[in-house]
């Protein structure tokens, strides 16, 4: 018989609330080298220097214990719970949004999170936005994602007709990117989420952002191709850095993918700012 492993929900508040300070306060190093190589590659005097500031503000950000960006963001949370475990002293879903609480109090991050009518804000930056999974083992795997307003009003999905083809979702995306990427603070990363029902699209573009930068979808080649010409189509519209122009518009495009109703074509698409925040423990 397996043995049940026992988590208590004081670890996972506290792990939450420590991975929501460092998400909004370092780069991860993947991010990191993807914005020096641009860098390297740029040969506009203005774009070099935007991407200077981007890596001296991390920099400062880090040593500093500062928010990267004055939008500390939306706390979406990804958890991955073994079913060998057993969530012990008290709910999972409250243990989560004490540890978003928690984290945006004792960091001083900004609460962003209000009521869509009266725009009252919450207060405490929660409830977070959670998505959960079931998978073997007995660990809990939680990735803290803090998502910036900005880059999340420049993202969309849209229902194209099946006969749109690889072709159809090309053409889509590179407009989509050309009318948002300047206002989503480029440098951008682009998840892109392709069939599903039209959520599971939503959620397959936000979990492509967390595919380490230019690692190409590892299960099909068809969208590895996607990937690398949509990548080459968006730099070479030329928006560059915050839009002031250069080659560096796109860092990378993650592409993810799910079967979809025969009479559908769900493309969602989610534009993330040069701060691609995001940390991740195990339990």
């Amino acid at each position: 018989m397996e043995q049940v492993r026992e988590i208590p929900c004081h670890e996972i508040t506290e792990t939450v609330r420590r991975l929501f300070i460092a998400a909004n306060t370092e780069l991860p190093p993947d991010l990191l080298k993807a914005i020096r190589d641009a860098r390297e590659a740029e040969t506009s005097s203005v774009a070099c220097s935007i991407l200077d500031q981007i890596l001296d503000n991390a920099d400062v950000a880090r040593r500093e214990s500062l928010p990267l960006c004055q939008d500390t963001g939306l706390a979406v949370v990804f958890a991955e719970i073994g079913q060998d475990v057993h969530v012990v002293g008290g709910d999972f879903s409250l243990a989560i949004r004490e540890g978003v609480r928690q984290a945006y109090r004792d960091g001083y991050l900004r609460k962003s999170l209000c009521d869509p009518l009266s725009r009252a804000n919450t207060g405490d930056n929660t409830p977070a936005i959670l998505h959960t999974e079931i998978v073997p083992g007995d660990q809990i795997r939680i990735i803290a994602v803090p998502k910036g307003g900005g880059s999340e009003n420049m993202s969309g999905v849209s229902m194209l007709l099946p006969a749109a083809g690889w072709e159809g979702i090309r053409q889509h995306i590179l407009q989509k990117v050309a009318q948002g990427a300047a206002n989503a603070c480029a440098p951008v990363l682009v998840g892109l989420g392709i069939g599903g029902a039209m959520e599971t699209a939503v959620v397959l573009a936000r979990r492509a952002l967390l595919r380490t930068i230019g690692d190409p979808n590892g299960s099909d080649e068809r969208l590895r191709d996607l990937e690398r010409v949509l990548l080459a189509d968006i730099n070479a519209l030329g928006i560059g850095p915050q839009g002031l122009g250069g080659r560096t518009t796109a860092l990378a495009v993650h592409v993810e993918m799910a079967p979809c109703h025969i009479a559908s074509l769900p493309v969602a698409f989610q534009l993330q700012c040069h701060a691609v925040r995001h940390m991740e423990a195990i339990l």
